[in-house]
C-alpha cells in the first residue's frame, strides 16, 4: 500500500510532460514566457536544456522573503536604517565573507530575471531589476570588510550600467523620443567611463561597454532620424562630445556641401 502511495507521488512530480510541450529549440539565444501561476500571480520562466527555471515577475525571484523583507538586500538596509536612527551612525555595520555570498547569489536571481524582460521586451522592469543590482554593488562597496568582496561585484558594474542604460534607451525608442534615448546613451557612456577613470580601468582595458553603446549610438540615428541633414547634425554632436575631432571635420564637410 505505502509503495503504491510512494510511486502516485513520484509520478505526480514528474515534469516531462511540461518539457515536451515547450521544446528547447538551441537555435534560440533565450527562450522565455510568461505564465500564469497556480497562486494567480504572473510568472517568468526561461527554457534551458535541461528544464525551466521559474521566477516571480515582482518581488524576489525566488518568491523568498528572507527575515519578512522582500530581499536580503532589503534586510541589510533596513538594519543599517535602524542603526542610524538609533545612534546616528552605522559605522559599526559590516558584510562578513558569508553575508557577500548569499548577496551575490541573490544579485544572480535579478540578473537571469532582467535578461528575461529583456527578451520579453519589458523594458520598465529590466531598468528595475538593473538599477536594484547597482544599488546592491553600492552597499557591499560601502559595508563589506574585505576589498577581495568588493572587487567580487565591482568587476560588474560596467555591464550592469550598460545593461541599465539599454533599458532606458530601449524605453524611450519605443515611445519615439529618439532625443532621449541619445541623451541616456551619452549619460550612460560618461558615468561608465568615470568608473573606469576612478578604478584605473582595472576592470577592462577595452571598455567594451563603452564601445557598444558608442556603435549602437550610431545606428540610433541612422534609423531613427528622418532627414540626412538632422543625422549629420545629430552625429557631428557625438563627435564632438566624444573628442573625435578628425571625424567631426569630416561630417561638418558633408553638412556644408548639403547647405551649398
Amino acid at each position: 500500500m505505502f509503495g503504491k502511495f510512494r510511486r502516485k507521488r513520484y509520478f505526480k512530480n514528474d515534469i516531462t510532460p511540461v518539457l515536451k510541450s515547450w521544446e528547447y529549440d538551441p537555435q534560440q539565444d533565450m527562450m522565455v514566457r510568461r505564465i500564469k501561476g497556480a497562486d494567480g500571480k504572473v510568472k517568468i520562466q526561461m527554457r534551458l536544456d535541461l528544464g525551466i527555471l521559474q521566477m516571480e515577475q515582482e518581488g524576489r525571484p525566488d518568491g523568498k522573503r528572507p527575515h519578512g523583507k522582500e530581499s536580503l538586500l532589503d534586510y541589510f538596509e533596513g538594519i543599517v536604517e535602524e542603526l542610524q536612527r538609533k545612534y546616528g551612525t552605522a559605522a559599526d555595520f559590516t558584510l562578513d565573507k558569508e553575508d557577500c555570498y548569499a548577496l551575490q547569489q541573490e544579485g544572480i536571481q535579478y540578473y537571469y530575471r532582467y535578461l528575461c524582460f529583456f527578451q520579453l521586451g519589458d523594458y520598465e522592469r529590466a531598468e528595475r531589476d538593473t538599477a536594484r543590482n547597482l544599488r546592491l554593488f553600492d552597499f557591499v562597496k560601502k559595508y563589506a570588510i574585505d576589498k577581495q568582496y568588493i572587487e567580487e561585484f565591482e568587476q560588474y558594474r560596467p555591464y550592469v550600467m550598460m545593461m541599465n542604460t539599454r533599458a532606458k534607451v530601449l524605453s524611450a525608442l519605443r515611445a519615439k523620443n529618439t532625443p532621449k534615448a541619445m541623451d541616456e546613451i551619452k549619460e550612460g557612456i560618461d558615468k561608465i567611463e568615470d568608473v573606469y577613470r576612478k578604478n584605473g580601468e582595472m576592470y577592462s582595458k577595452q571598455k567594451t561597454e563603452v564601445t557598444f553603446l558608442r556603435n549602437w549610438a550610431e545606428e540610433i540615428i541612422k534609423s531613427y532620424t528622418p532627414s540626412k541633414r538632422q543625422r549629420l547634425v545629430e552625429e557631428l554632436r557625438i563627435a564632438v562630445e566624444n573628442e573625435e575631432y578628425e571625424k567631426a571635420a569630416k561630417i561638418r564637410d558633408k553638412l556644408n556641401k548639403l547647405r551649398d
